[in-house]
């Protein structure tokens, strides 16, 4: 068999020479890199034996970059990726996958109420003749942005007030009163003695345990709470019972902390909150009650700080008494106040900003 001619590069110009170079050693696509390489061995003098021994290529792959180096120019170096095999299943196919899915199986006859991806496949199979895989209906359900996801409750408020306590709430979250501080305050409990279950970093296989029997002998705490907005500090108190009483010794306790403007406390329904007694000690020291209203204690700023509060805290524990449980919660606290910054931007685009949005709809 006779032996093929060499091959070189056609003569550069200097300006096209350093721009190879420069492909050469900073570019990132590892096959644009390794084909420019090839390039400027050969402009360099070296046969297609010498370069395809360098790059640990076939002599017959360096001859082609070479060819379309000379034909083409620098667009040769590009990769021309030919993007796979196409698609099983068209757009129609996808969208059938995509709303079976999404409906309710005993909706469709089945007697289930959940799907399972197999149960997916067969039931796409026999009804719509779509023979799919598994591993297919995972792929374009995430493609299409469907996801595994829990169901969810939703207790509606029925509040008659609804629209103008909510408008109240965001305009003091919005725009912080000249004449004072707004403050968030919510009861955190009960705090008992169980052992939680959480989540942390585990060898596979050997995550840590936890004893599912306990006896409640040290019966239960509650913690006050306030979430300063100006700072977004939280504030607490430990007590062994919730009444009015002990709420209105927390909002002296927080009179004492800020004695001068006006405390607008955003607050639920609570039967402590609206006690005769709590509103005239309120009427009669500066401090506005801001009630939610019923069912949406979710417009209290505070509630997401308890979300975190449980999280870091409680989950994952079992604290042998209330004394080290509540030492753990203050510590977490400490710590967070020690990076708070102020509160500001609740539910920005939120569906809850919508002058249509009605309380009675999940």
């Amino acid at each position: 068999m006779a032996r093929q001619p060499e091959v070189f590069v056609q003569p550069l110009e200097p300006e096209q020479a350093q721009r190879l170079v420069k492909i050469a050693r900073t570019s990132r696509d590892r096959v644009r890199l390794r084909r420019a390489g090839i390039v400027l061995a050969s402009v360099q003098g070296r046969t297609a034996a010498q370069i395809a021994e360098m790059f640990a290529a076939t002599e017959g792959y360096v001859r082609e970059v070479i060819h379309a180096f000379n034909d083409t120019g620098f667009a040769a170096l590009d990769p021309k990726w030919s993007g796979g095999r196409p698609r099983k299943f068209g757009p129609a196919a996808r969208d059938i996958i995509c709303q079976t899915a999404r409906s309710t199986p005993s909706a469709l006859g089945q007697p289930f109420t959940t799907w399972s991806l197999t149960k997916l496949a067969d039931y796409l199979a026999e009804h719509h003749r779509l023979p799919v895989s598994v591993e297919t209906i995972r792929r374009v359900l995430r493609e299409a942005g469907i996801s595994w996801q829990a169901t969810k409750t939703w207790k509606a408020s029925r509040d008659p007030d609804f629209a103008a306590k909510m408008d109240r709430i965001l305009d003091l979250y919005d725009h912080s009163p000249a004449d004072g501080r707004v403050i968030c305050v919510d009861e955190f409990g009960p705090l008992n003695l169980i052992p939680r279950p959480g989540r942390g970093w585990f060898r596979k296989g050997q995550p840590a345990r936890r004893r599912a029997t306990y006896t409640r002998t040290a019966g239960v705490r509650h913690m006050f709470a306030a979430l300063d907005l100006a700072s977004g500090q939280m504030f607490y108190r430990f007590r062994d019972r919730k009444r009015w009483r002990e709420f209105l010794d927390f909002c002296r306790q927080l009179r004492r902390r800020f004695p001068t403007g006006r405390l607008y406390l955003v607050c639920d329904n609570y039967g402590a909150h609206q006690k005769a007694e709590v509103q005239a000690w309120c009427a009669a020291h500066g401090v506005e009650p801001v009630f939610t209203p019923s069912n949406a204690s979710w417009l209290n700023w505070i509630e997401c700080e308890f979300t975190a509060l449980r999280y870091f805290t409680l989950d994952g524990s079992d604290y042998p008494s209330h004394a080290a449980q509540e030492t753990a919660i203050a510590r977490y606290i400490r710590w967070s106040n020690r990076r708070a910054t102020p509160k500001r931007h609740y539910a920005v685009n939120s569906k809850i900003r919508r002058p249509d949005y009605l309380p009675n709809v999940a």
